[in-house]
């Protein structure tokens, strides 16, 4: 379809389209889907996330952690004890987050061995497997 047909201009969606994909990507970013689930259940340490999500370093959980905040996902509370006592927590709207994450995951569960076999069928019939 032409531009002229649509009566929309490229820039227009492109406009539109920037801030949902942002909000996206941080949503469903590689270490942002753990952390929001490791803290549904409630207040959770630093020290928690860590030993929680397997693999992510310390510095990928802190940027994480700290665009989450940024992004109002989640609560960061610090208790003043030496030392200081840090928790995180999700915010309503993350509650709220939290029932889609978990159907995308359970589906992502559901599916992940027959995403594999087409992988795996798509690449052998193209011959990008080694014999």
């Amino acid at each position: 379809m032409s531009q002229g047909n649509t009566g929309v201009t490229s820039q227009v969606v492109n406009a539109q389209a920037c801030p949902v994909r942002e909000v996206l990507d941080r949503v469903v970013g590689k270490w942002s889907v753990p952390i929001l689930i490791a803290a549904a259940h409630g207040p959770i340490r630093f020290t928690e996330l860590e030993r929680a999500i397997e693999g992510i370093s310390r510095r990928m959980l802190t940027l994480t952690l700290r665009n989450l905040e940024r992004d109002g996902l989640l609560k960061r509370t610090v208790h003043p004890t030496v030392p200081p006592k840090v928790e995180y927590e999700l915010t309503p709207v993350a509650h709220e987050l939290h029932g889609t994450l978990l159907r995308l995951t359970g589906w992502a569960e559901r599916h992940r061995v027959t995403i594999a076999e087409s992988r795996a069928a798509y690449d052998e019939e193209r011959g990008l497997v080694d014999a």
